[in-house]
């Protein structure tokens, strides 16, 4: 029931009053919303899904960049600790083998990338031509010999002649000297003339001597020659490690310095070549720990047994002048010598292969 219009809003009765003002209440409300609400509304559902109103995902991205923070802090207190560098690779002394004498080639004993030992043959050359040089060698020193025994036998048969021949002439003299009349001087002139022709022979027995003593020496040497020829048509192993890069077959001819096969040694190590500037806290018997690319089992242990002396542009073949022209200073690189505390058996390693080594330098 509508109130009476003389009467005011103080002398209407309480529930009435709550209810008209109610109902004009919302009628107000809903003329307001024909002109802006549709505005309001959508700025309330866009101020509603901002997600920094959430106060968890506030927090949480506070903690988030703190842990970033933390874990940054914690990588570069342990990353300073290393230094590392992927200019590195496994190296090793190669071992080219190449004949001392020229010849063919009767056998080759092993094949390519084959273990071998130390002192195992590998090629055997033909032989033919060596042994023929040593039987001739050996017999010219038996002649020698033989000769030096004739001259030895005129010698002795000279030098008795020499001593009788001194010995009248001696006995000559004294006569002559004691009583000059008891010998003709045409005596004591054939003796003084046989003696002088005994000593000659036997000088010249003795010279004989000494010549068939020199031509045994030179026997001697061509005879040791001729078994160090006849010992290189057998090429054996220097050094334990595998065959590499074998060209040499039966049949082939070869010549002195020409390279038959490579050897690549047991003893491996690595040569890292750090930054100038990384080499500031690096010691010899540092840990390194090697990242190997050919092996999957996990890095390999070694440790630095030495750092040139100098940096590797030094010893190339045409060094850089810096005392000419325009110097644009570059940041050269070292050699450092790893060497690995023990060789995976479950990995190839070889000379050439990428390593990526992480020394311990505090």
């Amino acid at each position: 029931m509508a109130p009476d219009k003389g009467v005011g809003h103080d002398e209407m009765p309480r529930d009435a009053l709550d209810r008209w003002m109610r109902r004009n209440g919302q009628k107000e409300g809903e003329r307001k919303d024909d002109g802006d609400g549709a505005d309001d509304s959508e700025a309330g559902k866009k101020k509603s899904k901002s997600p920094f109103a959430n106060p968890w995902i506030k927090y949480g991205g506070i903690a988030l960049i703190a842990a970033v923070a933390i874990a940054g802090l914690l990588w570069w207190l342990n990353a300073r600790q290393y230094e590392n560098t992927d200019d590195a690779f496994i190296d090793t002394h190669i071992v080219h083998l190449s004949p001392q004498i020229a010849g063919q080639v009767t056998r080759v004993l092993v094949g390519d990338n084959q273990a071998v030992r130390k002192g195992q043959l590998l090629v055997v050359i033909d032989s033919a031509d060596a042994t023929t040089r040593l039987s001739q060698a050996e017999a010219q020193e038996a002649q020698a010999r033989t000769q030096r025994a004739q001259a030895k036998a005129g010698e002795r048969g000279a030098a008795a002649q020499a001593t009788s021949a001194e010995a009248d002439l001696a006995r000559y003299r004294l006569l002559q000297r004691t009583d000059p009349a008891a010998v003709a001087q045409q005596q004591v002139d054939q003796a003084v003339a046989a003696a002088r022709n005994a000593r000659a022979q036997r000088d010249a027995a003795r010279a004989q001597i000494a010549g068939a003593d020199a031509q045994i020496k030179v026997d001697e040497a061509q005879i040791a020659a001729a078994r160090l020829n006849l010992g290189y048509t057998a090429i054996a192993a220097p050094v334990d490690g595998h065959v590499a890069q074998r060209s040499v077959a039966s049949g082939n001819y070869v010549a002195p310095g020409q390279e038959l096969m490579a050897i690549v040694p047991n003893e491996l190590w690595v040569t890292a070549n750090f930054k100038e500037t990384q080499l500031a806290h690096m010691r010899v018997g540092q840990n390194v720990s090697l990242s190997v690319d050919a092996c999957s089992g996990g890095d390999v242990a070694g440790h630095v047994q030495s750092i040139q002396h100098g940096a590797g542009q030094a010893f190339g073949i045409l060094p850089p002048e810096n005392a000419t022209g325009n110097y644009v200073k570059v940041v050269q690189r070292v050699p450092v010598k790893i060497v690995l505390d023990r060789v995976p058996k479950d990995c190839v390693l070889g000379p050439g292969m990428s390593v990526t080594p992480s020394v311990k330098v505090r």
